[in-house]
């Protein structure tokens, strides 16, 4: 999820007529894999420029675990750099950076349904209504307006900030009429959209290089910035966690950090009371908290760095990737709501990002 991508040149896909990169398209007989029920979606981003990216699928309720299913079914792969996945009205949308696509899935035969193309290097996907939504982009100075109907393009928010960096723009929550999303890559905002006008109308200043959001049930909105990196360009800071009041769009709390933790990800379970961020380990603390907690919720005895988290809306389990040396397949964790693991299962290279289904 937090690497730099550069963009690669482009293959055309003869069989729908689109570009995307480091595709397969190798004889194959398509499987008829199926879910029913309750599942969890986990996109592997694969290596760089590799074209090794995937699509997992969880059964939460028999626990079994399918990989690789959108190659298996579909007969390509999914191309480079799967950075992830949102649901809308029984379709999956399935955002691969590097290729500068969206896929849209059938959620219950992981069928292609169809392919958002013109993407410069797309991030996340938010939906505003059945017939509008926003695409972030890492390098674009834009967030794309698309139809989710259509799968078309229909417009185009200008992001760059006079006098400052030209933003990247990451992921997105939304309080009413206003989208709010962090600018990760060398930059220190959270910008502010109007929906009504589509255009940004507003940035908040946080720490260097915030990471992830989660909005909470008082409409509070967190983050947790990485504080950048040794020799970064952008320079180096103590990572923390940042609380910011969406109605009066001001930050009303700041957690610092200790300078050189790795702090990454930031979540809520599913009443959206308990904030869950990794900080070397994963912690867990009420959001009406105006203190850090002084233990772990989970701790890391690997010493790996743990990249994605995730809280289960309905049961408010944990899921914990794990990306290992980032050449071999991942793992992913799921723990109860008190923190007793309930599950291990293996899933492609990188797991980066969850999408309950």
């Amino acid at each position: 999820m937090k690497r730099r991508i550069l963009v690669a040149l482009l293959a055309l896909l003869p069989a729908f007529g689109i570009v995307t990169s480091c595709m397969d398209y190798g004889a194959r007989a398509p499987e008829k894999i199926g879910a029913d029920g309750r599942g969890l979606f986990i996109t592997n981003e694969g290596n760089f420029m590799y074209g090794n990216a995937s699509l997992s699928y969880y059964d939460i309720d028999s626990m079994r675990v399918e990989n690789e299913v959108f190659r298996r079914t579909n007969t390509i792969k999914l191309g480079d750099v799967a950075q992830s996945m949102a649901i809308r009205n029984g379709l999956g949308y399935v955002v691969v950076n590097n290729s500068g696509i969206i896929f849209v899935i059938d959620l219950d035969t992981f069928e292609l349904k169809g392919m958002i193309e013109g993407l410069l290097s797309p991030r996340y996907i938010h939906f505003l209504s059945d017939e509008k939504a926003y695409v972030t982009d890492l390098y674009a100075w834009h967030i794309t307006i698309i139809n989710p109907k259509t799968f078309e393009i229909t417009g185009r928010i200008d992001v760059k900030i006079p006098g400052k960096n030209q933003p990247s723009t990451e992921q997105m929550v939304q309080y009413g009429d206003f989208v709010f999303t962090n600018c990760w890559s060398y930059d220190n905002k959270i910008l502010v959209i109007d929906t009504r006008t589509d255009s940004v109308v507003k940035y908040i200043e946080v720490g260097k290089q915030p990471t992830s959001l989660a909005l909470d049930r008082f409409g509070k909105i967190w983050t947790v910035t990485d504080g950048g990196y040794p020799g970064s360009p952008y320079g180096q800071e103590a990572p923390g966690l940042y609380r910011i009041d969406a109605a009066t769009q001001r930050v009303d709390r700041a957690f610092m950090f200790r300078f050189g933790d790795r702090a990454s990800e930031v979540c809520l379970n599913g009443t959206r009371d308990t904030l869950y961020f990794i900080k070397d380990h994963v912690w867990r603390m009420d959001v009406r908290s105006e203190s850090l907690p002084e233990k772990p919720f989970l701790e890391n005895m690997t010493g790996n760095y743990w990249y994605g988290l995730t809280g289960d809306p309905r049961t408010s389990e944990v899921y914990l990737a794990d990306a290992l040396d980032y050449v071999q397949p991942g793992w992913v964790f799921r723990y109860s709501a008190r923190g007793g693991l309930l599950d291990s299962f293996q899933v492609g290279i990188i797991p980066g990002a969850f999408c309950f289904k």
